[in-house]
């Protein structure tokens, strides 16, 4: 930062002052916790010669909060990966179970945004696609805010929803899914360069609630990868030129996914990179009647309270995982 030039490319000092106040924030966390340990056992010896019982239940619960901090670090230490630390994009899309299915996709997406709004992190709707009755049969949106893709990650799979559906006269159970996609936003630094004769890009008239631009002007972009096959669409923006930016942006998200996940040196062909979305691929279950529960089948954890999972509380399923991951690494 003291070289005289460093804000000739503000994008890249940007990044660099982001990366400062990011090793600063962490030094200053640990310098936080170690600070904390020091005072709670100063304050444990204090209990332990006044035998005070309110102040032990107040001791206890400041432990009790110190060690959900301190498990917090941890897993942000885990999540060292070159994308862990950028926003993300999260693809829902409906599965097998016709209205259901596509009313759960919709019930994902809020608790996706629940979860995210709780943590600070800012949502954006990219791209969606209605039900034909209810719900949504896909969404696109964007998740910002420090290790959102690294949590995010977590949730990329199958997730099964057992109830009984209020779509059925009959009242019987029915079995739905729905797939969860994650991706990192790049930064400046993380940019691929895509050959244009790779592309074909298609516009069409956007969709949507309203507005004087919807269904009046062809500003919604779809663009085809036309090596692996990869489709990517915005409608969200005002302009055919905003869309396109944010559509590219997905593109080469899905690019540097596929490529770490399949850990090439080139983007191969997405042939059956995704299971099927239907019985036995689920990565969590979600279950309403005739008992609650929400297991997570990966790593066993679950839970009863099926109203608090789908208010956005899916931390124990992730942090699970992300330590389950490390551990086998």
């Amino acid at each position: 930062m003291q070289e005289p030039d460093f804000w000739n490319d503000v994008k890249r000092a940007q990044e660099i002052s982001m990366e400062i106040k990011f090793l600063k924030g962490r030094i200053d966390r640990f310098n936080s916790i170690e600070s904390r340990i020091e005072d709670d056992n100063v304050l444990i010896e204090m209990c332990r010669e006044d035998e005070n019982e309110e102040e032990a239940d107040e001791i206890l619960k400041e432990v009790r909060d110190l060690h959900e901090e301190v498990d917090n670090f941890k897993i942000e230490i885990i999540l060292s990966g070159e994308y862990d630390r950028n926003n993300a994009i999260l693809n829902l899309h409906t599965g097998v179970g016709g209205t259901d299915a596509q009313d759960w996709t919709q019930m994902l997406l809020r608790m996706y945004t629940r979860w995210a709004e709780a943590k600070g992190f800012k949502v954006d709707i990219i791209d969606m696609l209605p039900g034909d009755e209810a719900g949504i049969k896909s969404v696109s949106i964007n998740i910002d805010g420090e290790f959102a893709y690294g949590y995010l990650k977590a949730e990329k799979g199958i997730h099964r929803l057992v109830r009984i559906s209020p779509f059925n006269a009959n009242g019987k159970r029915q079995t739905s899914f729905a797939s969860v996609e994650v991706l990192p936003q790049l930064t400046q630094s993380q940019d691929i360069v895509i050959r244009p004769e790779d592309l074909k890009v298609d516009t069409y008239r956007a969709s949507g609630a309203g507005g004087q631009h919807v269904n009046k002007t062809e500003s919604a972009v779809r663009i085809t990868h036309l090596p692996t096959g990869i489709v990517v669409q915005c409608q969200s923006e005002r302009s055919q030129h905003s869309n396109k930016e944010t559509a590219m942006n997905m593109l080469k998200s899905k690019l540097v996914e596929l490529k770490e996940r399949m850990h090439k040196e080139k983007v191969e062909d997405l042939a059956g990179e995704l299971k099927d979305m239907g019985w036995g691929n689920q990565i969590r279950s979600y279950v309403f009647q005739p008992y609650t529960m929400v297991k997570d089948h990966r790593t066993g954890v679950e839970t009863s309270n099926v109203d608090a999972v789908m208010d956005g509380e899916i931390d124990k399923f992730i942090i699970e995982y992300l330590n389950k991951e490390n551990s086998q690494k």
